[in-house]
């Protein structure tokens, strides 16, 4: 069974709230505290706390330091990782994170990444966090992280630069390309989204979107320092297995769009473009929309790093103006191709696997049309053929 984690980030993220869920979760508060004690330059202590948060049990994750003035440059910081006696995995994973806040850091106020001066970021509790989370992640072993939209909050901010909205220009950089929002209705005017969170969430996200098929195994909650009314303020962490050895669970986008005025002979030049642009599928349904209109939904199913490049294909080849999107779960069965003689001539069958066991074999078409016209055959006896000869061969 593969390991899977689902980080619910609806109510907000950031660090602590991290740490807080991990600990939740069920990783040892040691397993973070070393990991913490490889970078730290000074002291350093976490400890945990039972709290609540709008009547919700959390665990609040506290970060205890030193006086410190530092105001550290990526550059200093990646030094720090570098010298320090981690586990490779959660070097590159600390590394990431801090990379990107660098980058976007960088990317807002102008100067290069290695110059970027961190301020809160690079404090130490900032850099316990980063350390810290990257260590519990490790420590899970999760395969497939899949995190939902992400909560960012609203209203303004105090921060080392002045007073800035919400979302902070630092965030909604790091979120670029990724589902985020305010927040659930009634959520305060507050910043739920830190820098810090977000450099995690989107260094860490396999993909994005709402809980997958899993066996849910340990759930952490993670609270925030703040506890507003009417809003938990907390970060949910799922950790469970999805599948099996045979099946992969992914979480991918479907959009979708009617469209009554497009000449049918170019929807197969649509679909053919889609999936060159990364679709996983694309197809139509034939509809009738108001006043008695004949039509088509557009259906594209696609992940959500393809999503955009999609949605431009879409734009650009079809007369839609407006596109439905939701997140589905998909479960896939291993495939592999197995090559198969007909006639002497080699044709790929498409071989599918449950608990090890074939559970569909597909020729496929494209070489059994090929093989047909070398052979002056009908391609359905050469797929007959093809599909015997599999059988016959793997029984």
């Amino acid at each position: 069974m593969s390991r899977t984690l689902w980080i619910d980030a609806t109510s907000g993220a950031s660090g602590d709230m991290l740490l807080g869920a991990l600990a939740g979760a069920g990783v040892p508060l040691e397993v973070l505290q070393a990991a913490v004690d490889a970078v730290a330059p000074e002291p350093v202590a976490l400890a945990v706390e039972q709290v609540t948060r709008n009547g919700l049990a959390a665990i609040r994750c506290h970060v205890a330091i030193t006086e410190s003035h530092h105001h550290r440059t990526w550059r200093d910081v990646r030094a720090l990782l570098d010298g320090a006696a981690l586990d490779a995995r959660v070097r590159d994973l600390a590394q990431r994170v801090f990379e990107r806040l660098a980058v976007a850091e960088g990317a807002v106020h102008g100067v290069a990444a290695d110059e970027v001066h961190f301020h809160e970021v690079g404090a130490l509790d900032a850099i316990a966090d980063v350390v810290g989370v990257a260590g519990g992640l490790v420590h899970l072993g999760a395969e497939t992280v899949v995190v939902s939209p992400v909560a960012v909050g609203s209203g303004t901010v105090r921060a080392a630069h002045g007073t800035l909205p919400v979302p902070p220009p630092a965030v909604a950089e790091l979120l670029r390309g990724v589902p985020s929002y305010a927040g659930p209705p009634g959520s305060p005017a507050m910043e739920l989204c830190t820098p810090t969170g977000a450099a995690v969430l989107t260094a860490v996200a396999t993909s994005w979107g709402a809980q997958p098929l899993m066996v849910t195994e340990a759930v952490g909650v993670g609270a925030g320092g703040r506890d507003p009314e009417g809003h938990a303020n907390v970060l949910r962490l799922l950790v469970g297995a999805a599948g099996s050895s045979d099946s992969a669970v992914d979480t991918e986008l479907v959009l979708e769009t009617n469209v009554d005025d497009l000449d049918p002979r170019l929807w197969p030049t649509v679909l053919d473009a889609l999936l060159a642009a990364g679709a996983a599928d694309a197809w139509l349904t034939p509809i009738l929309m108001k006043k008695g209109r004949p039509a088509h939904t557009l259906h594209v199913l696609v992940s959500t790093d393809r999503a955009a490049a999609v949605r431009e294909v879409i734009f650009r080849e079809t007369t839609t103006i407006g596109l439905r999107e939701h997140a589905v779960t998909k479960r896939a069965l291993a495939r592999e191709l197995v090559e198969v003689v007909v006639g002497g001539q080699v044709v790929a069958v498409k071989v599918a696997r449950l608990e090890g066991r074939v559970v569909n074999a597909q020729p496929e078409y494209d070489e059994v049309a090929r093989a047909a016209a070398v052979l002056g055959r009908p391609a359905r006896d050469v797929l007959d053929d093809a599909r015997a000869t599999f059988w016959a061969e793997n029984a």
